[in-house]
């Protein structure tokens, strides 16, 4: 299941706000995640939203850059984070970059596994 499918993106604009007012967040250099368990009919257990802050990249190229390399480097690695979601269970995941460096893809992978790794400890702390 290594596809990035429009149904797993963070959209709905009270969802956003539900998760930017009552999400829990924890920091991991250059990212800042803010993640919220939530309800809802469908067929992924995470929505993600991916935000690069146009203060530090003034311009929008470099911005749908890291945004087109994390999103590829989560696309490759959820699968590690899916794995642990049960049938009705769901979150919703933003991502802000917020480095003033475009890292190299390895890197940010580096980094997406390790956060990755760490979102399931909390689902775990959670339920368990």
């Amino acid at each position: 299941m290594q596809t990035f499918k429009k149904q797993e993106r963070l959209v709905e604009k009270k969802l956003i706000t539900q998760v930017f007012e009552n999400g829990k967040s924890f920091y991991f250099d250059p990212f800042r995640i803010i993640y919220l368990p939530y309800t809802a009919e469908g067929d992924f257990p995470v929505k993600v939203m991916i935000s690069v802050s146009s203060r530090n990249f003034k311009r929008a190229v470099d911005r749908n850059r890291i945004k087109r390399l994390v999103r590829e480097s989560y696309r490759i690695n959820k699968e590690q984070l899916y794995s642990v979601f049960k049938n009705d269970e769901k979150w919703a995941l933003v991502m802000i970059y917020n480095s003033k460096n475009i890292l190299e893809f390895k890197e940010l992978e580096a980094k997406i596994i390790l956060i990755l790794r760490r979102l399931v400890k909390e689902y775990e702390k959670g339920t368990g």
